[in-house]
């Protein structure tokens, strides 16, 4: 994604409710989106926005219950496709469409849309896919790819606004927050990591315990499923009688990037220190009273 820039948001609840049917609009963009919760469908199917082209995700838990998986897709227009799924995808609860004014998108456009979400949500690995195949992307022309890389672009920076995170790398270093490397230790592996805006991230390289406590399963089960499907998609990778980062990884908390580096239970604020031996803890505790 490009340089940051500040954007505001118009969110307007159509039906008063706040969990209800909401649409979003950007600052200075074509693009709307449409926020809903699956049981509004056969009620708000009939809306405009909804007939028209766009690229649409579908979020709910994932079969174990422990956290949420996701699905992408395009529709030219998008209602029969929710249609469809409404009546045969179990696992979604929730709806997020992009449109744009009549004439804006075409079919090239949101099968553009669609390949480079299902990409970036690959390589980010922060939520399973319902997706069964990876989309191929369309010709599309330079002045029409330049066009959709700013739809795409624009998409992506509201979703973390509208608390959809699926497709959030970790930032560079000198894009987070604090920039201060900690470090977390225990069982004979060192994990480096920093506090960010998305989370706290832990560094590619880092190591990590090669096989956890029988009680993290029952105690602290989804950090422990967290730390099996970070093993499963390659974010973890074995060496010797450990594993290895593959990749840069955002988590939600310092507890749960400790967690899944000890193979334990872990107060992240304890765990990871700076190079001085402070906790993470004496740092902020540092940071409230300066």
């Amino acid at each position: 994604m490009s340089l940051l820039k500040p954007f505001s948001l118009r969110i307007f609840v159509a039906d008063g409710d706040p969990d209800g049917l909401r649409l979003v609009e950007r600052s200075n963009w074509v693009g709307k989106a449409i926020v809903f919760p699956r049981a509004l469908l056969p009620k708000i199917k009939q809306r405009a926005e909804l007939n028209q082209t766009g690229v649409y995700l579908l979020l709910g838990p994932r079969e174990d219950g422990e956290g949420e998986m996701l699905y992408i897709g395009e529709g030219d227009p998008v209602r029969p496709r929710l249609e469809s799924h409404y009546a045969q995808k179990d696992f979604w609860n929730r709806a997020v469409c992009f449109v744009a004014a009549p004439g804006q998108l075409n079919k090239a456009h949101v099968q553009f849309l669609e390949a480079n979400l299902v990409r970036l949500a690959k390589a980010a690995k922060r939520l399973p896919l319902d997706n069964g195949n990876h989309p191929a992307e369309p010709s599309l022309s330079e002045a029409d790819c330049a066009d959709m890389q700013v739809f795409l672009e624009n998409m992506l920076g509201m979703l973390p606004v509208l608390g959809i995170h699926a497709f959030e790398q970790a930032a560079p270093m000198a894009a987070a927050v604090a920039q201060t490397v900690l470090t977390c230790r225990g069982k004979g592996v060192t994990a480096s990591g920093y506090e960010a805006t998305q989370g706290f991230v832990v560094r590619s390289g880092s190591q990590a315990v090669g096989a956890s406590v029988p009680s993290m399963q029952q105690h602290v089960r989804g950090m422990f499923d967290l730390r099996e499907e970070l093993i499963g998609n390659g974010v973890l990778q074995r060496e010797g009688d450990h594993f290895l980062y593959a990749q840069d990884y955002v988590f939600s908390s310092p507890f749960t990037a400790a967690a899944v580096v000890l193979g334990r239970s872990a107060n992240g604020r304890i765990e990871w220190k700076d190079a001085g031996g402070r906790t993470l803890k004496a740092l902020q505790e540092l940071e409230a009273r300066t």
